[in-house]
């Protein structure tokens, strides 16, 4: 259990709160030796890219050390570019907007960056390892702050004038040190729990992929399919294609004015969450337009088409059908007698390779007719579909309970790590006496 400190006051920064009695408050700026950005020179001139300088990206930020870029520039591009610098080693870097807005790294080799890196180089005052935990800690308020709408932006100004708590450089030191430690020992239990994970995963897909291609009898006669990817199969079994055992059917179209308050909802693989189905986001459009393709219990429902790659094959089984519910233009429903046994086989490596190989390299697309010539391996017999359904149930509902344990565990860890963060550098806990333990 870790100790206080003797006697706090009130920092007058709602986030931060008190603030041991000893410390101070003060803008960032104060500490710095400088605070900025770069630039992006263009990118169709060629002598200005694949040098010996390093160019850091958002991309390259991984909220620890940034031992290299994944891009470089030359010298002509500093010449050129007024606004390209040379930020020495031990910076923190924070991204200011895009996908990674927040981001941070220290960088560990001196280093220029694009305008959208942010890159504070602390004076002697102020340690690098603790103002970066210090920035991990005021994320979330340093978020609140931004601004723009389709691209929220943090500026440089929000970071100058962030208020930081500021103590000795001995004590930020020790600080750092025990943080270092800590979310060290924290991070490796992590990383071995995504791994058991990972691990879970690939024994559920290898179950998967047994069943549906071999059935549950090990000694079962065997055949050769006749197709490479499928392999042999059993011999009382048959390779068909899905087009003879149900259809595949896209879903509407709709525009804005279709859209309404009531009506009828429209499915969307945002909707589809970890195998269940989420409705926090729901779209509803007029009925009219959507009595032919109302969803019935029992439909397979896939992504056909996305901007990402990754996203098409999502699927999931309607259980449980809400009343006067369709399914929108990038969605298709797959619709069979033998779903229960058919969203196995879509949950398959087999169709994941099968959706990736046969996609547009137009556009991300699994069409109806791709998925209609898809040939599956099929037991004929009712008894052996519904032994091998309910097998997999068992099975992955079992591997799912533990999947979703590990991953509330993790949450745990990462929350704990958060909190201990902001605790250390927010001088909640004193950890002025600690010892790094002996390995």
């Amino acid at each position: 259990m870790e100790k206080a400190y003797e006697k706090y006051k009130d920092s007058d920064v709602e986030w931060i709160g008190e603030i041991p009695e000893s410390w101070e408050i003060g803008r960032l700026y104060y500490f710095t030796e400088s605070i900025g950005s770069g630039s992006t020179p263009k990118s169709d001139n060629l002598k200005y890219y694949n040098g010996d300088i390093s160019w850091l990206n958002t991309g390259d930020l991984n909220d620890g050390e940034v031992l290299d870029s994944s891009k470089y520039i030359t010298q002509l591009a500093l010449n050129d570019y007024s606004a390209l610098k040379i930020f020495p080693k031990n910076s923190v870097v924070i991204a200011l907007y895009g996908a990674t807005i927040g981001k941070l790294g220290i960088i560990k080799k001196n280093m220029a960056t694009n305008q959208a890196c942010c890159v504070i180089n602390p004076d002697e005052s102020l340690n690098s390892q603790f103002l970066f935990y210090f920035l991990l800690a005021s994320r979330n308020f340093l978020l609140s702050l931004a601004y723009g709408g389709g691209q929220p932006n943090i500026s440089q100004d929000i970071i100058k004038k962030l208020h930081i708590p500021f103590v000795g450089i001995k004590e930020q030191t020790q600080i750092a040190a025990y943080l270092d430690y800590h979310t060290q020992l924290i991070d490796t239990l992590i990383s071995k729990k995504e791994t058991l994970i990972q691990k879970l995963q690939e024994q559920r897909q290898a179950i998967i992929n047994e069943a549906v291609t071999k059935g549950l009898n090990k000694n079962v006669e065997l055949k050769d399919s006749g197709i490479e990817w499928l392999g042999e199969i059993p011999k009382h079994w048959e390779v068909v294609k899905l087009k003879f055992l149900g259809e595949s059917i896209t879903g509407i179209t709709y525009s804005p004015n279709d859209v309404s308050e009531k009506g009828t909802l429209v499915l969307r693989s945002s909707n589809i969450q970890k195998g269940k189905l989420d409705l926090q986001d729901t779209v509803y459009v007029n009925k009219k337009i959507a009595d032919k393709y109302i969803s019935q219990k029992g439909d397979i429902l896939l992504c056909s088409r996305n901007g990402s790659r990754n996203l098409i094959g999502k699927n999931i089984i309607l259980d449980e059908r809400v009343e006067n519910e369709t399914w929108g233009a990038f969605m298709t429903v797959y619709r069979s007698n033998f779903n229960d046994f058919i969203y196995y086989f879509f949950n398959s490596d087999i169709f994941s390779a099968l959706s990736s190989l046969f996609l547009s390299s137009t556009i991300n697309q699994l069409t109806i007719g791709v998925l209609n010539n898809m040939q599956i391996a099929f037991p004929k017999k009712q008894k052996e579909r519904e032994q091998i359904v309910h097998y997999l149930k068992q099975e992955t509902e079992e591997t799912n309970t533990t999947i979703y344990k590990i991953q509330t565990s993790i949450q745990k860890l990462k929350d704990y790590r958060e909190s201990l963060i902001s605790e250390a550098v927010t001088g909640k806990i004193d950890v002025r006496d600690w010892q790094k333990p002996n390995s």
